[in-house]
């Protein structure tokens, strides 16, 4: 029986709660099909950093690096200045484990309300792969003459040729995976231009940032001559950012760079449902990767029970394809779609079930 490690980090705030029913789904899956979850957990967060002052032990990365996956809850604390955890455990996470994808996906589920009039499911099922590592995000700057009236603040948008092409490539890799390595089949030339499956956009601005996003589009063009069935569109991010409300039925994937993806997978957020639904991955490809829901601590709802645990629950899932478990995540997907046909919003305290009984409502339909 095949057994996977994985680290668990609950996290701040509503992070233990969410977890809990995630390692629950999985649990109760692991059992149907066949496979075993040992897991160990880590304290890493803000409480730990606000009694320790401590944010990571040396050891951390290698300790993470002998588990096959790492399930984490959120990192947040109201009593810590923001950017000190982010960017001493999040982005250090990132960073140090190479984790150079962030996947989410955008899915509508029926009986979960979007605030697109008359979008349906079938018009929003997309992902947006955000490359992780790079960008603003490397933290690469100065001030000069601080506090004065000619203070100027410079931060550098970062990319080498490497970073960019290993993220376009496992877009392109994963859109012809999407659909059978065939995405094209039963498609017209112009329903296939028109996005509904098969096409990779790059959101970029090239008409402003002209070195950066110029290396984007070269080598975008560049790799989707090796992957002839996944049709190559470009669009700027502001008009990536109407589309998404107008007509998010034109995206089958978007890959984009970490800030641009920062943005743009928010909105998305909020079209498939909201950030109690949106699970997301950070990868790579055939190394330790962190899984985590995008909807971050919440402190305020923190031990009351009352917040909605699918986007965790969609999260673990995620978590077993990676692992190779695809039988198993699409029992959790179907178990998922079925449980949220039964609630009454996917808002906090709104749900007609406490977290709990959304945890043991999804474990029922497996």
């Amino acid at each position: 029986m095949k057994i996977y490690k994985i680290a668990v980090i609950p996290g701040d705030g509503i992070g233990p709660e969410v977890v809990r029913e995630g390692l629950k789904v999985l649990a109760a899956a692991a059992r149907k099909h066949n496979f075993k979850i040992a897991s160990a957990s880590f304290d890493f967060g803000g409480a730990r950093y606000l009694k320790t002052g401590e944010l990571l032990p040396a050891s951390a990365i290698d300790d993470l690096k002998k588990f096959d996956a790492i399930f984490l809850g959120g990192i947040g604390h109201p009593d810590v200045k923001p950017g000190i955890l982010e960017r001493g455990i999040l982005l250090k996470l990132r960073f140090d484990l190479d984790l150079y994808i962030n996947l989410r996906p955008v899915k509508l589920y029926e009986n979960v309300p979007t605030p697109l009039r008359d979008k349906k499911p079938e018009d929003i099922d997309y992902v947006v792969i955000r490359e992780n590592t790079g960008d603003l995000y490397t933290g690469a700057g100065e001030f000069r003459h601080k506090g004065t009236p000619d203070e100027v603040a410079v931060q550098s948008m970062i990319y080498s040729r490497r970073q960019v092409e290993r993220c376009v490539r496992y877009a392109f890799e994963l859109i012809r995976q999407r659909h059978g390595g065939n995405p094209w089949r039963g498609l017209s030339e112009e329903e296939r231009k028109k996005g509904y499956r098969g096409k990779l956009t790059l959101c970029g601005k090239t008409n402003v940032l002209t070195y950066v996003y110029d290396l984007w589009e070269r080598v975008f063009y560049e790799v989707a001559k090796e992957y002839p069935q996944v049709f190559a569109d470009y669009c700027h991010v502001d008009a990536i950012c109407i589309y998404m409300v107008e007509s998010p039925q034109r995206f089958d994937g978007i890959v984009t760079g970490n800030m641009f993806g920062d943005i743009i997978t928010d909105l998305a957020a909020v079209t498939q449902g909201g950030m109690g639904v949106a699970p997301s991955g950070n990868i790579h490809p055939g190394k330790v990767s962190m899984f985590e829901p995008v909807h971050g601590t919440a402190p305020s709802f923190a031990g009351k029970n009352v917040v909605n645990p699918v986007a965790t629950i969609l999260t673990a899932q995620m978590m077993l394809n990676h692992l190779g478990e695809e039988e198993a995540a699409a029992n959790i997907e179907s178990a998922v779609k079925a449980s949220v046909k039964k609630m009454k919003s996917m808002l906090v305290g709104q749900m007609g079930h406490s977290t709990s009984e959304v945890g043991d409502l999804v474990v029922q339909n497996l």
